[in-house]
């Protein structure tokens, strides 16, 4: 008898009753509470569950951790100093807390949660725990939700009155409940987008509605809406948007070209993905009489057409970038501005933006120039066209070269799998003297500690209903570089000429703090087990040692693992008013000037740039700032949408080589499974170590590896080995393999 009442006992248990009633004391730190209120909140209302609370109220008392305050009331002891900070959760229900008055994350166990979700604002408690040794916590608020939607699966109940979402995201511990009425006629098993009404007190799921019925798990055009739809960014433009941009005046007048330089007649090109629609930066380039460069960076005058106040500057804005999936692109400005009005296209004049220098052999400007111009673009190349008359020219020296000269050493007509492309002798003299001249500015910023991060970034060949039917590798070579050094030069240029103005102006920056010191640590012991080493030095050194590191990964099967950690360890680059420079491209100065059509920081650095060239007095640096914020996290959001497509798209390829054995590198170990990246298609999976059946194997934190406990068998980070595919989710983006073994 007395054991079958313990036990009825222990089954009528409030559980974590004490946290639970500290919890509602202090969400409401000025309120009092009776054990009849708390009950309430609670949803008990049997005796054994009443005098648990009364119990525990008597107890939190005499340990001074709550008061009465009138007979049978109670409220929170304000002993506790509070904080706030933004909840990072994990896939399994515990979280860190990220906040300015903590050197480290603090700790939130899964029952300290109190109904935040990832991402919120939250207030909260700290304490130490012993046993752990590290800062702790528990929620006691949520000042602000990071989000109300979700993407998921529904699930209508049999009875057909009511549904539940579940959401796709590892980091939502709970499914939302969605009345019938409120499911948007949604059947069984479609992917839709929820919207979190309410949380419900007593409620264990908070209440919902569809906004978008996304379509079937699996197919094509669900997953890659449900992608966008999971950040929040759209997929289209509100008519009143399009409506707008389709009634701009595009037409190039002659009252407008009288307040700009006229730079049509100097030779201008692109050079661009064979693949671009959208050509926002152009160079110019002619031979001065003085024996000086004049050389132009002219981009897409946005501004022009974007004028603020507008509908389409607002969505613009709200946008702040371009985001480009693997089969698409969702632009920033509709069609007719950024592939239209705003594209630098051939043989077309347009209304620019330029920064114009005049430059010597040695990369030493003379003179610059900022301002409104209009130019016209004599010809476009695709990087492959430009790099092939850079290959094809490796004697042509720095200097103005002679026509005649250039016809015997030029090839005028240039062979590109089996296309002829016409260039002109004067437009293929200014590519290769640009090349050179870039190599050199190139090889200054290296000395200087820029950092050389040229990643492999793995790219697919689509048929028509957007399959994969093949991976390939994108790397920068001279023509992309020659590019990328002269976009930098106009960015820094720009930021350079407002930034040591006096009294100070405000102005959008892009910055890039110094990389982590403990990052740096991880990121040597990591690269010792391939034989590398780093030098941390001075910011010198260690800037001289990462380019050594990435130098001498290239072609190597640690590469594209070392290249990810290495970027890694950097911090996030950034938008702010507040200049700290830019460490990876060691630049005291930087913003960005060159891509308006894909990036709303630009089209504000133009606007800006332009009112101080007026003459105006420096923008409200707090509104200004506020925008930046914006654009950052925009910029993070599309970051991980294109990332997510990448692999949604990795996994499609991989559902058609399931019978195939790869080799792969070790990319990454956790104490649930190694995580193995396929040296051919760079496509990452997971060996769970329930599917490593040789042995009982274990997590070694400290070598980075699987140990066998039987056998010491060793699966370390870096090793090669063969896998297989065992599932590819589609829904999930999960992709699982089986383990073959070691390659003999």
């Amino acid at each position: 008898m007395t054991r079958q009442k313990k036990r009825k006992s222990k089954k009528n248990k409030i559980p974590n009753l004490t946290n639970t009633i500290l919890g509602i004391l202090k969400k409401d730190k000025n309120k009092t509470f009776n054990y009849k209120q708390i009950a309430s909140i609670l949803g008990v209302n049997d005796a054994s569950s009443r005098n648990q609370i009364i119990k525990t109220l008597a107890k939190l008392t005499s340990k001074q951790e709550i008061e009465q305050v009138d007979r049978g009331k109670y409220k929170a002891i304000v002993n506790t100093e509070y904080h706030t900070g933004i909840l990072d959760l994990s896939s399994k229900g515990n979280g860190y807390i990220i906040s300015d008055d903590f050197e480290e994350d603090v700790f939130i166990a899964s029952n300290n949660i109190n109904r935040a979700l990832d991402g919120d604002e939250v207030e909260f408690y700290a304490y130490r725990r012993k046993r752990r040794g590290k800062q702790e916590g528990e929620i006691t608020n949520i000042i602000k939700r990071a989000r109300s939607e979700y993407v998921g699966t529904i699930q209508i109940h049999e009875k057909k009155n009511f549904a539940f979402v579940v959401a796709d995201s590892a980091k939502m511990y709970t499914d939302i409940f969605v009345p019938i009425n409120k499911t948007k006629k949604a059947e069984d098993g479609d992917k839709v987008l929820v919207s979190i009404e309410e949380w419900p007190e007593k409620a264990d799921s908070p209440n919902g509605k569809v906004l978008e019925v996304l379509g079937k798990p699996g197919e094509h055009s669900t997953e890659i809406h449900s992608i966008l739809a999971e950040y929040g960014l759209p997929h289209e433009f509100p008519h009143e948007v399009e409506n707008y941009a389709n009634s701009i005046d595009l037409n190039i007048t002659a009252e407008e070209i009288a307040k700009r330089r006229d730079m049509r007649k100097d030779i201008t090109f692109t050079i661009d993905p064979k693949d671009a629609k959208d050509f926002d930066d152009a160079l110019s380039f002619k031979v001065l009489e003085n024996g000086l460069y004049e050389i132009g960076i002219h981009i897409a005058d946005v501004s022009h057409y974007l004028e603020p106040g507008t509908v389409l500057d607002d969505e613009a804005y709200e946008r702040a970038t371009s985001i480009y999936l693997v089969d698409r692109v969702v632009p920033m400005l509709p069609e007719i501005l950024s592939n239209g009005a705003c594209s630098l296209r051939p043989h077309e004049e347009k209304y620019t933006f330029s920064a114009v220098f005049k430059m010597n052999n040695k990369c030493e400007i003379k003179d610059q120039w900022f301002g409104r111009t209009v130019t016209y673009s004599d010809a476009r190349f695709a990087y492959e066209e430009a790099q092939a008359i850079i290959e094809n020219n490796p004697k042509v020296t720095l200097g103005a070269v002679e026509a005649s000269q250039l016809n015997t050493t030029i090839p005028q007509e240039v062979s590109l799998t089996g296309k002829q492309y016409n260039t002109k002798p004067e437009i293929a003299e200014a590519v290769l003297v640009l090349d050179r001249l870039a190599k050199k500015m190139r090889s200054q910023r290296m000395r200087s500690g820029a950092i050389s991060f040229d990643k492999v970034e793995v790219k697919f060949n689509l048929d028509e209903e957007a399959n994969p039917t093949g991976v390939f590798f994108k790397t920068s070579k001279d023509a992309n570089k020659l590019i990328e050094e002269f976009m930098l030069l106009a960015n820094k240029k720009v930021a350079e000429f407002i930034g040591k103005q006096n009294p100070k102006k405000t102005f959008v920056y892009r910055v890039h703090d110094e990389p982590d010191e403990a990052k740096l640590a991880q990121l040597q012991t990591v690269v010792s087990r391939f034989g590398h080493k780093l030098t941390f030095k001075d910011r010198n050194s260690i800037a001289s040692s990462l380019n050594k590191l990435l130098t001498d990964v290239v072609g190597k099967k640690e590469q594209n693992l070392v290249d990810t950690l290495t970027i890694r360890t950097m911090s996030k680059a950034e938008y702010t008013t507040q200049n700290i420079g830019h460490y990876g491209l060691a630049f005291d100065y930087y913003s960005h000037f060159t891509s308006p059509i894909r990036r709303y920081p630009d089209v504000m650095a133009h606007r800006l740039l332009q009112h101080y060239l007026d003459g105006g007095k420096s923008a409200n640096e707090e509104i200004y700032e506020e925008k930046c914020k914006h654009s950052s996290n925009m910029e993070y959001l599309a970051t991980k949408a294109e990332r997510d497509s990448i692999k949604y798209m990795q996994i499609r390829f991989m559902q058609d080589h399931q019978d195939e054995e790869f080799l792969g590198v070790i990319s990454g170990v956790t104490d649930w499974g190694i995580y193995v990246e396929i040296i051919s298609n760079k496509c990452e999976g997971m060996v769970s170590v329930r599917d490593m059946k040789d042995d009982h194997y274990s997590f070694d934190q400290d070598q980075y590896a699987m140990v066998g406990r039987k056998t010491q068998n060793i699966y370390q980070l870096g090793d090669e080995i063969i896998v297989k595919v065992k599932n590819t989710d589609l829904v999930k983006k999960h992709l699982d393999f089986y383990l073959v073994g070691k390659p003999e």
